[in-house]
């Protein structure tokens, strides 16, 4: 395996954009902002399959943001569309129709309705198959392009179009989200990891490292939703950070299913200033303070690096 040197600064990043402005996205997308910077790393020789949810929008016929070519997919079979272009690529290269320095990597980029619920099943099947292929989630926690529904990743008491808060369900969203990234690592694939715009560099380094490794490599990435959270898309990257520095997102991968943490907070901010950032869980502060709803997200976050200095002593 080649020894990787890893970027330390910002400025170590490829200045090539492989991503153009310009796109029918919301402005201050969190998983805009990370697909950027994933696809400096990517390049340009790459296959893009998506699943249906927002970032369908990005390329419509006859305009693209890309240089690299797209295939758009129903929400529960972007991994089954992959599984047929690597197979058609591995064929064509077997062949001798297709010189190998021609061979291109497949990506498949859904949000988190068809990562963490509509298609959990092919994504798992792909995976158990050890297709060769890049996984990108953009995580904005609810179904975002069909009215900011409740999702399998939407956090407890997040208010959501399902979800709102009321007199039976004062606090929103009942339930904490999956964790998608133990669902993963249950199946060991070669790579995995979790990503933020907030931090380019970890992101940047996370996929020159995966590049080692063939066989599915997984990202799950946070991203800030202006229009669902409620927030102003110029705080997308603070909000991606804040969510670092409380603890409530963890930075880290896991390598045929051990764990490494690529950032550790010396002390963590109080998961409330991340909270009162966001429309979405404004009802927990006003008309009332919600005082228990509050403390069980910050205990979960107490909990889960406390299991992590556990594990690391």
């Amino acid at each position: 395996m080649v020894e990787l040197i890893p970027i330390k600064s910002i400025k170590d990043i490829p200045f090539d954009e492989n991503l153009f402005p310009g796109t029918p996205a919301c402005a201050g997308c969190g998983g805009l902002l990370a697909l950027r910077h994933c696809l400096k790393v990517l390049g340009k020789d790459i296959v893009i399959v998506n699943a249906a949810g927002c970032f369908t929008l990005l390329s419509i016929y006859p305009f693209t943001p890309f240089k690299n070519s797209w295939l758009y997919t129903a929400m529960a079979c972007a991994p089954a569309g992959a599984q047929g272009i690597r197979d058609a690529l591995d064929i064509l290269i077997k062949k001798g129709k297709l010189d190998p320095k021609e061979d291109l990597k497949v990506v498949v980029l859904t949000g988190d309705g068809a990562a963490y619920d509509i298609g959990l099943a092919s994504t798992s099947g792909a995976i158990n198959r050890n297709l060769d292929f890049y996984y990108i989630c953009y995580d904005n926690e609810a179904y975002g392009n069909t009215g900011f529904q409740w999702s399998g990743a939407t956090p407890l008491a997040s208010k959501t179009g399902t979800t709102q808060p009321g007199r039976l369900s004062p606090s929103g969203a009942e339930f904490f989200k999956k964790d998608l990234f133990e669902i993963w690592r249950s199946h060991k694939p070669p790579y995995l990891a979790t990503i933020s715009p907030s931090h380019p560099v970890d992101l940047h380094n996370k996929f020159k490292k995966a590049e080692q490794y063939k066989g599915p490599k997984l990202f799950i990435n946070l991203s800030p939703c202006p229009p669902g959270w409620a927030t102003e898309p110029s705080h997308s990257t603070i909000l991606a950070k804040l969510a670092v520095d409380t603890g409530i997102w963890a930075l880290k991968e896991a390598i045929y299913g051990d764990i490494k943490h690529t950032h550790i907070q010396k002390k963590f901010k109080s998961i409330e200033e991340y909270l009162k950032e966001q429309g979405r869980f404004t009802h927990l502060f006003k008309p009332q303070r919600q005082e228990s709803v509050i403390n069980k997200i910050q205990e979960r976050v107490n909990k889960y690096w406390h299991s992590v200095q556990e594990y690391t002593k």
